[in-house]
């Protein structure tokens, strides 16, 4: 039995649809770090962590920003239930870049009150948000 030449890959979001279509491969963040995966996987179930999602496909590649979820691969088809999932041509750069100093400000805080672990969460998705959205690559103009 032959391998699939692609993967149908699904990113979904409790408020929509984010991506769908067939893929020659895609590296996710899974808890335990990243993870790739190809057509004719072996199934699995895995926690969606904080970070970039790649999607490769013929001689291109994407890429989205991701937080939290799960991950069901079977052998011809991945499904990435995320809480948050975005595009790196939708983010807002700025919002991002804003979210990041926010983060960082709670962090150097002295206040015992502080949420050290959230505003560290905050941080990390704000940076996964600015390398997603800065590894799209604009071809020059012949």
């Amino acid at each position: 039995m032959a391998l699939p030449d692609t993967i149908h890959l699904e990113v979904v979001t409790p408020d929509r649809q984010v991506f769908s279509g067939d893929v020659d491969a895609v590296v996710v963040p899974a808890r335990q770090g990243y993870m790739g995966i190809l057509p004719g996987h072996a199934p699995l179930l895995a926690e969606l962590g904080i970070g970039e999602i790649s999607i490769r496909a013929g001689d291109g590649t994407d890429y989205m920003f991701c937080s939290w979820g799960f991950l069901e691969v079977l052998p011809g088809r991945v499904v990435l239930l995320a809480q948050t999932a975005e595009m790196a041509s939708d983010i807002d750069v700025k919002r991002a870049e804003e979210a990041k100093v926010r983060a960082e400000k709670m962090l150097a805080s002295t206040d015992p009150g502080t949420d050290f672990r959230g505003a560290e969460l905050a941080l990390m998705q704000a940076i996964s948000r600015l390398n997603a959205a800065h590894r799209l690559v604009r071809k020059p103009r012949p």
